[in-house]
């Protein structure tokens, strides 16, 4: 089978696995209501610790109120729309664990598809709708000299984004057919990497912006694209002027959409039944 073959049958086999989960929660829609809601207000406290924190200062880092709210409406938004399509995964350790990964491995499904699309969390469509509140109402308030090449910047940058945050999920997963119970690990690095990318780079000493930026490539949730519309410099060098570096995404994310499918096979394949 070609890559777009498994490609396509992936995709059904997770519409098709992900609706059947929708169904099951829709049908107690009050209850589904309010854990939607209680989604949208706990990821929302991430928004009032910035609220706070500039009620106290005017800046952080050179960067104004409506500046930081670009930048965490941008980086809340992809990761929630990560978190919605593969946020399941992470649970794959456990599975690993208990050795129920063999009953997917019988079924006629990419697995990959099979443990993002299971249970299915729609409530999760709480922090996208929080971070794309928050962005939205940045947009209207920043002040920022728009052109065309800035407004094809703004969608790019958050589809991209949530590409890269599903690659790190996927990777992390992978990595836990070998180190079995590393979910808090990888943990460390999706959630970790949303509230570090919420904050300025200014802020950050130089060696950990170099680090997300050409070892673990999350600059390029937001990072880079964000300050291109805010015509600010990035605080350290890099190889491309900043016009370029700003339409990159797009080409990061398909290189770590790649090299976690590479992951993802070769824990695959690596990977042995408990044999219970």
């Amino acid at each position: 089978m070609g890559a777009g073959a498994r490609l396509g049958s992936g995709l059904a086999a997770f519409r098709m696995i992900a609706a059947m989960w929708i169904r099951s929660t829709m049908a107690y829609r009050f209850s589904f209501a309010m854990t939607l809601l209680a989604n949208f207000v706990v990821t929302f406290f991430d928004f009032v610790v910035i609220l706070l924190m500039f009620s106290h200062v005017e800046g952080l880092g050179g960067f104004d109120f409506t500046e930081v709210a670009f930048l965490y409406g941008a980086t809340s938004t992809a990761f929630g729309l990560a978190d919605l399509a593969l946020g399941q995964v992470s649970r794959i350790g456990r599975r690993v664990r208990d050795g129920t990964l063999d009953t997917l491995l019988v079924r006629p499904a990419p697995v990959l598809a099979q443990v993002a699309a299971d249970r299915f969390a729609l409530r999760r469509l709480g922090r996208v709708t929080q971070g794309l509140f928050v962005l939205v109402w940045a947009l209207v308030l920043v002040d920022v000299d728009w052109t065309v090449l800035k407004v094809c910047v703004v969608p790019v940058m958050v589809l991209s984004g949530g590409v890269i945050f599903g690659a790190v999920m996927v990777a992390g997963a992978a990595f836990q057919f070998w180190a079995r119970d590393a979910a808090e690990v990888v943990n460390s690095f999706t959630y970790g990497g949303n509230t570090l990318l919420q904050y300025p780079p200014t802020i950050f000493a130089k060696d950990l912006v170099r680090g997300v930026t050409f070892v673990l490539p999350l600059a390029f949730v937001n990072w880079l694209p964000a300050l291109y519309v805010l015509d600010r410099p990035y605080p350290v060098d890099l190889p491309f002027s900043p016009s370029l570096t700003a339409f990159l995404p797009p080409l990061v994310a398909a290189l770590c959409a790649l090299l976690a499918g590479l992951c993802w096979r070769a824990g695959l394949r690596a990977y042995r039944s408990t044999g219970s």
